[in-house]
């Protein structure tokens, strides 16, 4: 379903001679065949008859056109999931449907329509793979405890995937990307998966995959590769959605996230700081990147989230420069990483950030999503946003205590809650998100300007 095309002046805090005025927007609501739903046969499944809206979006691949059609591959994350309490002092998330696999769809844009087919679960040699969590003893590990929707906890089998970006291999397969380990996976055009890479162990570390920098180890919990693109020379540049927290002591002051770049044919890796909009968030840690896409072998767009100090959401395109930044892998030094410095030590240590101008406010467009976690890049003039519904569900709290949060209960190892150690009748339940949010948005922006 089309929704009516807008034409509206982005109001931006930075200079924007060359993106100033009126970009066209059009609004798609993604519509999926028929049986193309998440089944659920859970024990909320009488409110959701026709099971789960697929949560596409979480990547967006624009793979060309044909005649006036446009024609996008996009990727889903780990399934539908939902918050739940902590289980002893850990967190702990409710997945919906313990066996999905993450999937690979295509959409199509054409006559005022746009509709997602051909979904491909992701898979090895053992079968379909999942979306739990890694087991603790790994470099990847979030340390959730993966509950059922009856609260019982599961047990992975370390071959979850949470997956948020899409590129192309150049070979008529995909790089994607994932927020455990954090790793960058290879897959032919049906989700085969034929390589993985991720954090290389140090020693008395065991992981799952090799070949990028062990620092990425400290990524926030869920808070890994959120983009991935190929650059036009073949590198992969991937990014890692939030600040580093290393040793649990940099999330909330570092003045960048990271950029990772890695040459599949050489295995060649650098890494480059974004610098994140320091001083808009209550703390640093709350930055988001989206997604990302190339331009060139020098300049990507990236979309920048989050929440600001005064709740409100943000969602911000911007045009980065590689260019001049520095690669941060000779600084990596125990007790003097970057993600501890200030801009002054940044400078003193002749560390240089990426550049950024300010390409689009999506706010001031008129989206209302809270994520946008899809970019792609028709030409230089045209843009593709895609949004995140998280499958359309979410937890509420069923005969809740007065006054109390979810986080003031905890789960017991039979599936029960209580508060201060005292069992209480409050109880969790699921239920699907309400329109807008239920949604699978995809926009087409068109510039006013073609991008230099």
């Amino acid at each position: 379903m089309k929704i009516k095309a807008i034409s509206l002046v982005t109001s931006c805090v930075l200079s924007l001679s060359t993106f100033a005025a009126q970009p066209q927007v059009e609004r798609y609501i993604v519509s999926f065949p028929e049986g193309t739903r998440v089944s659920y046969n859970g024990a909320f499944a009488s409110a959701f008859p026709q099971g789960l809206p697929v949560g596409i979006g979480s990547g967006l691949l624009f793979t060309g056109k044909e005649g006036d059609a446009l024609t996008f591959e996009t990727v889903t994350d780990r399934g539908p999931n939902a918050d739940s309490p902590d289980v002893g002092k850990k967190e702990s998330k409710i997945f919906v449907t313990p066996d999905f696999a993450p999937l690979l769809m295509r959409i199509r844009v054409q006559n005022g329509k746009a509709q997602a087919t051909d979904a491909r679960p992701l898979h090895d040699n053992k079968g379909s793979i999942n979306g739990l969590p890694l087991q603790n003893d790994v470099i990847g590990s979030t340390n959730e405890i993966a509950l059922s929707d009856t609260l019982k906890v599961l047990h992975g089998d370390n071959r979850g995937l949470d997956t948020e970006g899409i590129t192309p291999d150049g070979k008529g397969g995909y790089w994607l990307c994932d927020e455990y380990g954090p790793f960058l996976i290879n897959v032919d055009e049906r989700g085969t998966i034929l390589a993985i890479h991720g954090p290389q162990a140090a020693e008395g570390e065991k992981a799952l995959a090799g070949g990028l920098p062990n620092i990425l180890k400290w990524r926030q919990p869920n808070r890994g590769f959120e983009g991935i693109t190929r650059m036009p020379d073949g590198r992969i540049i991937a990014a890692v959605q939030s600040t580093l927290d290393i040793d649990g002591k940099s999330k909330k002051q570092a003045r960048f996230t990271r950029l990772v770049s890695f040459d599949p044919a050489t295995g060649k890796t650098a890494m480059y700081g974004y610098p994140i909009d320091s001083g808009v968030y209550s703390k640093n840690s709350d930055a988001k990147i989206g997604d990302i896409v190339a331009i060139d072998n020098q300049h990507i767009l990236l979309i920048e989230q989050g929440s600001d100090k005064n709740d409100t959401m943000r969602n911000l395109i911007y045009k980065v420069d590689l260019s001049p930044a520095t690669d941060l892998t000779a600084f990596d030094k125990p007790g003097d990483y970057p993600e501890f410095n200030d801009e002054k030590a940044l400078a003193q240590r002749g560390i240089k950030l990426a550049d950024k101008t300010l390409v689009a406010d999506l706010r001031q467009l008129g989206w209302q999503q809270e994520k946008a976690e899809g970019l792609a890049l028709i030409d230089r003039k045209t843009l593709a946003i895609a949004n995140d519904n998280d499958f359309g569900v979410k937890a509420v709290m069923q005969n809740p205590v007065k006054g109390k949060k979810r986080k003031d209960y905890q789960v017991t190892g039979q599936g029960t809650l209580t508060i201060d150690d005292k069992p209480v009748a409050t109880t969790i339940g699921l239920k699907p998100l309400e329109k807008p949010e239920s949604d699978s948005e995809l926009w087409i922006i068109t510039l006013a300007e073609p991008l230099q």
